[in-house]
């Protein structure tokens, strides 16, 4: 397992931030870690690359203890903090170069992690002179320099325009081709686009932990119906497995079913049964960013 935590607990004072949390992520997984602000997002990584030690519990990176084993961790993690921390008035290369430095990495393992990240025409380049994304290329980039087995991003898009998410994305993409990546957002599309496994967490306790897959699989399915005329709501809640019927406007019915069987033909039979035509039929299943709504007690506006 790259990532091991066991029944960690962080307090500060009377108040837990994280509580009793536990959960693996293995050897090449994409895992996106959500939750809204204050959920205890940052505390868990700062703990994971031994910046803050927690109240209870272990846990381990690469098979290193982060109490025990700090040095070790360090060099097994690439880390990018939510505030990606840079010297402003250092050079890319230079910036890079001197970080290179510490960990003893060749110039040629410099050279192709600026490559890797598309920092070459903007290597010669003072670090505030750069957009926001190519800081966080930069901070990537500082994070990739030692070839870590574990990347930890936290926050890597935030306050990025549609297409810097994009690229940002691609590379953590291909990061992760041979590395482990745990990371925090709070764009869902990021998080369906790049993740394979997704770790919720709400007021510093873990509520869901499945792949993708498994959180749309057991989704309740919707499906949106636009009849000729008007139908009593009471008439359609006679339909099977039937959850709920909420009629949005006009003459269309949102029905919301408790089963994976797909349920249009049944509307269409019941619409041919008593004398109506459909005028459209169409699936409208939740996406991610409703079932983190749902998990973390967040209603819509």
């Amino acid at each position: 397992m790259s990532i091991v935590v066991k029944n960690i607990t962080k307090s500060y004072k009377n108040q837990n931030a994280l509580k009793d949390v536990s959960f693996k992520v293995k050897k090449g997984e994409i895992v996106g870690f959500l939750g809204p602000n204050g959920a205890g997002k940052s505390t868990l990584m700062k703990i994971l690359t031994t910046y803050i030690p927690a109240t209870e519990g272990t846990a381990t990176v690469n098979g290193f203890s982060v109490t025990e084993n700090k040095i070790n961790v360090q060099k097994s993690v690439g880390y990018l903090p939510e505030n990606n921390p840079l010297y402003l008035d250092m050079y890319v290369r230079e910036y890079l170069s001197f970080n290179a430095s510490i960990y003893n990495i060749s110039k040629n393992r410099l050279e192709d992690v600026i490559e890797q990240t598309g920092l070459a025409p903007e290597a010669h380049k003072k670090i505030s002179s750069l957009s926001k994304g190519y800081r966080q290329r930069v901070g990537l980039a500082n994070a990739l320099l030692h070839n870590p087995d574990v990347l930890i991003l936290d926050e890597p898009t935030t306050g990025l325009d549609p297409n810097q998410i994009i690229e940002i994305r691609n590379l953590i993409k291909n990061a992760g081709n041979d590395k482990t990546v745990f990371l925090s957002t709070h764009i869902m599309q990021e998080v369906e686009a790049i993740c394979d496994r997704v770790i919720i967490i709400n007021k510093g306790e873990i509520v869901a932990d499945k792949t993708i897959t498994e959180l749309k699989a057991h989704q309740a399915q919707i499906i949106e119906v636009e009849f000729d005329f008007r139908v009593e709501e009471v008439a359609l809640q006679q339909l099977p497995k039937i959850q709920q019927v909420n009629n949005t406007h006009d003459f269309i019915y949102e029905l919301t079913f408790d089963t994976d069987k797909d349920m249009r033909p049944v509307v269409f039979d019941y619409a041919h049964d008593n004398g109506l035509k459909i005028l459209q039929l169409n699936t409208k299943n939740k996406n991610l960013e409703e079932l983190f709504r749902e998990l973390t007690g967040i209603v819509g506006s």
